[in-house]
């Protein structure tokens, strides 16, 4: 008799990668989910033993998933894989009722070590056919969806170090990838931002024909919070702000960027990080930069620490001749995948 699974995730890529590495002589049935909504439905409809939960996805993550679970009788087995890596993110998801938590990209040998361990899968099963036949015709992937896999993968890295650093919690979102003229790159600022003003550190990036700025705003109402969690108990001055906003871009963007480097096989060089801007508009931040920028690759990703009045945003701004080296390596990736 076959196992019924079902994998929960908004990226294809990611959604093939886990379909790919799960034992061949696991006799399943796969189907699969674009988000949490998605797989509640299917479950309603029909009955799975496992779980595959992706945690940041659009509509339903994967916690408001676990919290609907807990509500249905005969729920399958969840097993969370996700790129968010903090360690009180794997202590929510284990009291909401999820029997493991894995980290992405997930390898064969270790999700076989699993199941084992959850005895979800006996290794002398016999397989009835290819288990993993619905995901091995080719597919195609755009630039956007591939290299929003890695973005967030290198996210929760990101997020893992600094709220290690704070002892805090940090909320993630989807990554969101476009192409963007400069008009409309302030305007996705602008809407992130939300606020009259705030301050801004700049690091650019180069390897393997691939140049790149990465861009650190923070909302300016973000620096007393920060303080306090950092044990700052004098008044806050521009030199402690200064100081603070390296500090951060050090501890997110740093992991962020050796997170992307290693999935792509690319050891970035770097040049220092600079104060962009301090209590300035966006607009300013856009002409400091306005004859750089002009058409870019973006990457934009919101990070919010929850309990705290935190927000800070990192773009990764791609230089428009670096695009078809990046999807010449990203398509590779995907291949690989």
């Amino acid at each position: 008799m076959s196992t019924k699974v079902l994998i929960c995730d908004d990226s294809k890529i990611a959604r093939k990668q886990l379909a790919k590495v799960l034992p061949n002589d696991w006799n399943v049935e796969i189907e699969f989910a674009e988000n949490g909504q998605d797989a509640l439905e299917q479950i309603a409809a029909n009955a799975f033993d496992v779980l595959f939960l992706d945690l940041n996805m659009p509509v339903k993550d994967g916690y408001e998933t676990l919290e609907a679970l807990q509500d249905v009788a005969n729920a399958p087995v969840v097993i969370v894989v996700s790129g968010d890596v903090q360690p009180k993110a794997i202590e929510r998801v284990k009291a909401m009722g999820a029997a493991a938590f894995h980290k992405k990209p997930a390898a064969a040998e270790d999700i076989r070590t699993l199941l084992l361990e959850l005895e979800l899968f006996s290794p002398n099963a016999q397989a009835s056919g290819t288990p993993n036949e619905v995901v091995t015709a080719a597919e195609s992937f755009t630039l956007q969806e591939t290299l929003q896999e890695v973005s967030n993968i290198a996210m929760g890295r990101a997020a893992s170090v600094l709220a290690e650093m704070l002892n805090v919690f940090i909320k993630l979102p989807v990554p969101r990838v476009s192409i963007l003229e400069v008009g409309e790159l302030q305007m996705a600022l602008e809407y992130s931002v939300k606020e009259d003003s705030c301050s801004a550190v700049s690091q650019g990036f180069v390897g393997s024909g691939i140049a790149f700025e990465a861009l650190l705003i923070f909302n300016d109402s973000s620096f007393p919070d920060m303080a306090t969690l950092l044990g700052m108990t004098d008044a806050i001055s521009r030199e402690h702000e200064t100081e603070l906003l390296m500090d951060v871009s050090s501890v997110l963007v740093g992991p962020f960027m050796a997170a992307v480097g290693k999935q792509l096989n690319i050891d970035f060089s770097h040049g220092h990080p600079t104060l962009l801007g301090q209590h300035v508009r966006i607009a300013d931040l856009i002409n400091v930069k306005k004859a750089s920028w002009k058409r870019t690759l973006a990457v934009e990703i919101v990070y919010e620490v929850e309990n705290y009045q935190i927000n800070c945003d990192l773009m990764l701004l791609f230089t428009e001749d670096s695009v078809p080296t990046l999807e010449h390596l990203l398509s590779f990736l995907a291949e690989d995948e």
